[in-house]
């Protein structure tokens, strides 16, 4: 398979998972569809062309990890753990239901697939810290991806698991940060700045940093993964530069952290994400 052929797999991919996004979330009604939506094809690359995975053994001692720590983030991983069969991905449809395996935060032990528990912010990138230093001593040759907020990373304990990382030239440990420019409160820049960028703070604390101009590319993020992999003594940090809300069409133009539409604007929002999902279909045999 070409390289080409394979991104046009993987643009497929995304598009599939920002249309049971939706639906997830749309089964509840409201919820946080701005920093899901915006990691549909950084969840598209990592499990349709990176990672290590056995959906009918989630927990396989050899396996990839993946963690969100931004865990508030949880319908994208769900759509697309659902996608790659973990589970029916009409199962999630029960998001933040009574007696539901799918709650609004991810949880480890309710969803397969899901490898840490996240969701109080700052608090996953260490436990993903210690899932690869963990999996390091082991003898283990994986990999341990955590997604990380732009806004998260007002916490405190973000830049203690970063320190901790480069100290232990931890290379097998790769963030990406979801850098859309907006938080619960609004603008990053306006409640809370990163100063020179965060990406610069990433490198001030010792990671090795590579910038994702457009983090809505599959194949700039597939490229920038395959980059990580050859670094030898570091951490690495992936800096996405995301839209908020892409391809919701009631999210994107406001970036708004959580939602909660109309029926009618959510009926809307499916049916032009389905409209999407079959032009980038149609191209495979263009």
């Amino acid at each position: 398979m070409s390289k080409e052929q394979k991104m046009q797999e993987l643009r497929e991919f995304a598009a599939e998972i920002r249309v049971e996004t939706l639906k997830i979330i749309g089964s509840r009604g409201f919820g946080h569809v701005g920093g899901s939506m915006s990691l549909a094809d950084a969840y598209a690359v990592l499990y349709g062309a990176v990672m290590k995975y056995d959906p009918k053994n989630p927990t396989w001692e050899d396996r990839d990890w993946c963690v969100l720590s931004k865990g508030h983030g949880g319908p994208v991983m769900y759509a697309t753990l659902g996608l790659k069969g973990f589970y029916p991905v009409e199962n999630a449809y029960q998001l933040n239901q009574p007696h539901t395996t799918f709650p609004s935060h991810t949880d480890h032990l309710m969803t397969p697939g899901v490898d840490l528990t996240t969701g109080s912010l700052g608090q996953g990138i260490s436990e993903a810290v210690g899932a690869a230093l963990g999996n390091r001593a082991q003898g283990r040759d994986s990999h341990t991806f955590v997604f990380v907020g732009d806004g998260e990373a007002d916490e405190g304990q973000v830049w203690e698991a970063a320190q901790f990382a480069a100290h232990y030239k931890m290379n097998n440990l790769i963030c990406l940060v979801d850098n859309n420019g907006r938080q619960l409160d609004g603008d990053v820049n306006v409640v809370m700045s990163h100063g020179k960028g965060i990406g610069a703070k990433f490198d001030a604390f010792g990671w090795h940093v590579i910038d994702v101009a457009d983090g809505n590319d599959v194949e700039q993020i597939y490229d920038a993964i395959q980059e990580a992999y050859k670094v030898e003594d570091k951490p690495i940090a992936l800096i996405l530069n995301t839209v908020k809300g892409k391809g919701a069409t009631f999210a994107e133009s406001t970036g708004a952290h959580s939602s909660q539409p109309s029926k009618e604007e959510w009926d809307e929002a499916i049916k032009v994400a389905e409209e999407n999902l079959a032009a980038v279909r149609a191209q495979k045999g263009a």
